[in-house]
């Protein structure tokens, strides 16, 4: 149990306090007070005061954090701010959230997603500038009888070019952009004989066992890879590279978990791959048991989806806040308080649904209701 709770605490300390303090920077640099940067909830355990008059802490419960603003008495967006300047003075005013430009209160909010994005491009960057990036071509070196892949046209010896519009750059590519394709058929861009050919595949739904042993439904197109001319192709990159891919790695991961929660929301997808903080924690544990590295991987995919999640428009994550933001930037002012209330009750109501539906799902996974 411990080697798969004190991995999951790590990563989420880390990927936490990475999205609080891309709120904390943001607000010193705008000249907003912070009083208390706290990574967990509930009762500290410990703490320490800066400079500043920052209370930073660690509190009990480990799944979260949040950085407190000087002023702040409730998560709306003030309207009368006439009220809230009478109660402090001059100097104390200067470090009210709430009375700050619209576009900073904005960068604020969004500085906190933003530094997720921000450390998974770091690891991503650091694992392609000193580990390196594979960039064997894709071979198919078998199709097996009656598959997919034979029933669409695949043959042996094909070189794998794109899937689903997406460069095959490495043999790697391959499994990712098949388990994220969302269509009922996939689409295979091959090279054969010095010809380039389009082929539509349409997969099979197995239940099956991940690289870490757990039951996933996997879409199997019935194939098997090898490198071209058994050449294993793995570079490291120069920065100026390894930018760009981790960038591109960025974005493709956050478009295809979009995607995904499309398939959701059109109830076309399989809900039952939606996991929470036990499912997470079970992954993260079984990945740290392989190697620091795969276990840094993965706390850049957290801190991607974290930094998603929190962009979403539903009030009490920080999307919530920007679309207050967009409302205010329209009509010229903030909702009423009271049109926020109506809409934090459905975002609450949104995020426990969200929660138990995943910890069932969690808990099914580790199979308690089997």
């Amino acid at each position: 149990m411990l080697t798969y709770i004190i991995p999951f605490i790590v990563l989420i300390l880390v990927v936490v306090f990475i999205h609080e303090y891309g709120h904390y920077y943001f607000a010193r640099r705008y000249g907003v007070g912070v009083t208390d940067f706290s990574i967990g909830f509930g009762k500290e355990i410990f703490g320490w005061n800066d400079k500043h008059g920052t209370r930073w802490k660690i509190c009990c419960i480990p799944l979260g954090g949040y950085v407190k603003f000087f002023g702040d008495r409730n998560v709306f967006s003030q309207a009368d701010h006439e009220k809230i300047l009478k109660q402090y003075n001059k100097e104390d005013q200067e470090k009210l959230f709430v009375i700050k430009p619209l576009y900073q209160r904005a960068l604020i909010v969004f500085g906190g997603p933003l530094a997720n994005f921000l450390l998974a491009i770091v690891i991503f960057f650091s694992i392609y500038t000193f580990i390196g990036k594979d960039f064997t071509p894709a071979v198919i070196n078998e199709v097996q009888k009656d598959s997919p892949a034979m029933v669409g046209g695949l043959k042996n010896n094909d070189i794998i070019l794109e899937i689903d519009g997406n460069k095959v750059e490495s043999i790697m590519d391959v499994s990712k952009y098949i388990t994220t394709s969302i269509g009922d058929v996939i689409d295979f861009k091959v090279e054969r004989l010095d010809e380039e050919y389009l082929l539509r595949i349409k997969p099979n739904i197995v239940l099956s066992d991940d690289n870490l042993g757990n039951k996933i439904n996997k879409r199997m197109v019935g194939i098997k890879l090898g490198a071209y001319n058994n050449e294993i192709n793995h570079v490291k990159l120069g920065p100026a590279k390894a930018l760009i891919h981790s960038i591109k790695e960025v974005y493709f991961v956050s478009a295809s978990s979009l995607k995904y929660i499309g398939t959701m929301l059109t109830g076309t997808g399989d809900s039952s791959q939606l996991g929470g903080p036990i499912r997470i924690a079970k992954i993260t544990g079984q990945v740290a048991e392989i190697g620091i590295l795969p276990f840094i991987s993965i706390m850049a995919y957290i801190s991607i989806s974290l930094g998603l999640i929190n962009l979403f428009p539903i009030p009490m994550l920080d999307g919530g806040h920007l679309m207050f933001y967009a409302f205010e930037k329209v009509l010229g002012r903030p909702l009423s308080q009271k049109t926020q209330e109506g809409f934090f009750r459905i975002g609450m109501f949104l995020l426990v649904s969200l929660m138990f539906f995943t910890t069932f799902n969690d808990l099914k996974d580790l199979g308690l209701f089997n």
